[in-house]
Formats: structure tokens, sequence, C-alpha cells
């Protein structure tokens, strides 16, 4: 096997630096992606006011409901692709790579075909407030008209990463980001162009990103390298590209409807609080950017690893990567409790805004170590193939808990209060019930011996 195929893997060295030299890129990405996501609210909700920072927010769950699936769905690409890499399989990297960059074109056609003709009819079936339902409306046909560059960019950095190439695709966020602000301004603050400055904006770095993600990947070495003309959806490679990712794209769009579920929720309790919402989930982006990056790096870690058969590595990492993510996840959320009120004020200057926010933290932020070994264990547990499971219980002890607790607990107690606490309690419960089945060791020795890898292997503790 040629070189190429070797000079990034991650299955010698220690593990908690390899962990944190996969992980600090990756959140340096997610980092800049939420700050202009973030500098856009402000913008929006600076410029156009509580009206138009509504307006965005109230389209979050629904575009990231059609976005998550094409995410999850990729899993299955870079599960796959990171296991031939690891195994030093040559033939099986070019495959994946190339069926996984045709899948990403197809179903960003798709995403935006939907996104154009079904985001008045949902919105409005999520009981949008009717003050701000036109503007959300045109901000999310805008920024799905640029679903393919989105779902190009996604995919071919999860390629790269999947190869051990964090880097240049954190670079390549970092420069759509400076040009996403620098539009935004130009759109929003000099030219007037209000909620569609701001989805203009968007989409204009997210065709940036694709575009230099994909020529990252035309210059590739021979071995690894795309070739438009092999882009091709492979049978064989798309059925095993599904199993893994089926399952986790169902787990983002339930994940994502049991959202929507909860925003129609916020919805009902009218502007100001759909616009402090909105603010809250800016401010506590932090933490599942942590969460986010420690989830592709665990994931990354174990697939090369179990495509080289290091059992062993594979269960020391998981440990070590739940404690990283705890620990600063933690620190975090100290940190934004305390400073809550401050932080809410600078997305509105609206005193009730400011106090709805502050609420909101109080009661969900305290508790964010409780999802951290659902993102660590979730991503261990893919990174072998195995995403049944994950999704299930992701699935029953997130978004079919928060369905019932919305049509029943909120129902008859309509407070925000008992809207929010649907957050923390979902989180015990699926790490309760993942810890659970990761020390049973099942899906490990199930994915060795579909694999024939084979070892026998103790179970996970």
């Amino acid at each position: 096997m040629v070189r190429a195929v070797n000079d990034r893997q991650i299955t010698q060295g220690v593990i908690w630096k390899q962990l944190l030299l996969f992980f600090f890129p990756i959140l340096l990405g997610t980092f800049f992606q939420q700050m202009y996501n973030t500098v856009d609210a402000i913008i929006v909700g600076r410029a156009v006011g509580t009206q138009g920072l509504a307006a965005v927010g109230a389209t979050s769950a629904l575009i990231s409901l059609l976005n998550g699936f094409f995410v999850g769905l990729s899993t299955g690409a870079t599960v796959l692709l990171s296991q031939f890499y690891g195994a030093c399989d040559r033939d099986g990297v070019r495959r994946a790579l190339h069926s996984g960059i045709a899948l990403s074109l197809v179903l960003g056609a798709v995403i935006t075909g939907l996104g154009l003709t079904a985001a008045g009819p949902v919105l409005k079936l999520i009981r949008t407030p009717e003050s701000c339902l036109s503007d959300s409306t045109l901000y999310t046909r805008l920024y799905l008209s640029g679903a393919v560059a989105s779902m190009v960019y996604n995919m071919g950095s999860g390629i790269l990463r999947a190869m051990g190439d964090s880097q240049r695709p954190t670079l390549f966020l970092i420069a759509a980001c400076v040009i996403n602000i620098l539009m935004d301004l130009l759109f929003v603050v000099v030219l007037k162009l209000g909620i569609a400055g701001a989805a203009l904006a968007t989409v204009l770095s997210q065709v940036i990103s694709a575009v230099l993600v994909v020529r990252a990947l035309l210059r590739q070495p021979e071995d690894v390298r795309l070739r438009l003309k092999e882009l091709r959806l492979d049978p064989a490679l798309l059925k095993r590209i599904l199993y893994v990712g089926v399952p986790a794209g169902l787990q983002f769009v339930t994940f994502d409807l049991a959202n929507l579920l909860i925003q129609s929720g916020i919805n009902s309790f009218g502007d100001i609080t759909v616009a402090a919402w909105t603010a809250y989930t800016k401010t506590d982006s932090l933490t599942w950017m942590i969460s986010g990056a420690f989830g592709v790096s665990i994931t990354t870690f174990v697939g090369q690893n179990f495509g080289a058969q290091k059992y062993d590595r594979i269960r020391q990492s998981v440990w070590i990567c739940l404690g990283m993510a705890v620990g600063l996840v933690g620190c975090l959320s100290v940190l934004e409790y305390s400073l809550r009120t401050f932080i809410i004020g600078i997305y509105s200057s609206d005193p009730e805004v400011v106090r709805t926010g502050a609420l909101i933290i109080s009661i969900t932020v305290p508790f964010n170590i409780l999802f951290m070994p659902v993102e660590v264990f979730a991503g261990t547990m893919r990174g072998t193939g195995y995403s049944v499971m994950p999704t299930v219980i992701t699935c029953t002890c997130v978004c079919l808990f928060r369905v019932l607790w919305i049509a029943t607990v909120v129902r008859h107690f309509h407070r925000l209060e008992m809207l929010a606490a649907c957050y923390p309690i979902s989180w015990l419960l699926s790490s309760i019930v993942f810890y659970i089945a990761y020390l049973r060791g099942t899906w490990l020795k199930s994915r060795i011996e579909k694999s024939g890898m084979a070892p026998e292997i103790r179970p996970g503790r």
C-alpha cells in the first residue's frame, strides 16, 4: 500500500494526544461556524429588531431537520471510508470517496426542492407567529437554495477527516465564516436587505466552502484523489453506506422532529419567548460544538482503529474522550450560567427577552454535562459501523420522551419552565441507557463477528 493511505492514520501514539490533535481543529472550525451564525443573529437582532430575530429563530428547527438527515446519512460514507483507511484498503477508500460525493449532490438537490416547496406550509404547521411568518418563509427558501453546496462541503470535509485530515476542512470553514460576516454587514447593515440579506450571505459562504473542499479532494494523492469522471453511486458500497447512514439520518430526523415540536411549543408563547430561546441556543452553542467535536473525533478514531483491529485502543479511547468532554463542558457551563444575563443582553436590549433568556439558561445549562455520554458512546458505536442501537436509544430516550412530555406535562402546565425541563431530563435518561448498553459490549462483539476480523473481545469496561 502506498504511503498516501498511511501518513495520517491515528492508529498509533498516545491516545489523548491523538484525540486532542484531531479535536481542536474540529472545534475551531465549528466555533467559527457558530460564530458567524451568532453574528448573523446579533446583526439581525440589532439591525432588524426583535421580530427579525424571531423570524430567523423560528426557522432553525425546520432547517436543522432537512440538513440533519443528510448529515446523518453521510456518516455512513465517512465511517466506511475511515475503516478502509485504517485497513489500508486503497480501492475501498477510492470507491467510498466517489460514492459519498455523488450521494451529496443527489441529496442536496432533494433538500433544495423540499425547502422551496414545503417551507411555507411547514412553518404554518408549527405555529410560527403570524408577525414573522413571511420573513421566516423567505429566509428558509433562500437558505436552502444553497443546500447542494452545504451537502458537498459536509460530505467532503467528513471524507478528509476520515483520512485523518482535520486541519484543511477547518481552514476552509474559517474562510467561509469570515466572508459570511462581511457579507452580513454588507447585505443587512449597508444595503438594508434584512432577513433576505442574512440568508444570501450564508448561501454565499456555503458555496465558497464547497468549492474549497472539492478543490482539496481534486488535489489529494493519486490513490485517494477525487476524479469527477468517476463520480457514481457504487451499488455494493451504497448498501453498506445506507446500513450505517440511514439509522443515523433517522436519528437526526426524529431528534429534529422532537425539536420541531418543541419549537412549536416555544412559538406558542409569542415573539418575546421565541427571541429569548433563539438567544439562548446561540449562547449555549459552544457546549454543543465541544460535544459534537468530541463525537466526530471519537467516531473517526474508532473507525480507523476498528479497521486496524486495535480493539483495546478503542476501549481506552472512550473513557479518555468522555473525561475530556465532561471536563470542558462542565467548566463552560459554570461560566455561561454565571454570566447569563449579560450574555443574553448582547443579543437584545429588550428587558423581557433578557429576563426570559436568563430563565431558560438557569433551567438547562447546569445539566449540560449529562449529554456528554450520549455523544461519546453513540460516536464510538457508529465508528465500528454499528448504527442501529444508538439510533434506537436516542429516538426513544430523547425524541419520544420529549414528544410525550410536550403532549402531557406542557399541555397541562403551559409554562416555559416545564418546556425547558424536558431537555435535562431526557439527557439523563439517555445517558443512563447508553452507559448500560456500552458496558454490555454486545455491540462491538457483533461488529467484529460480522466483519470477520475477529479475535474475541471483552465487554467495553
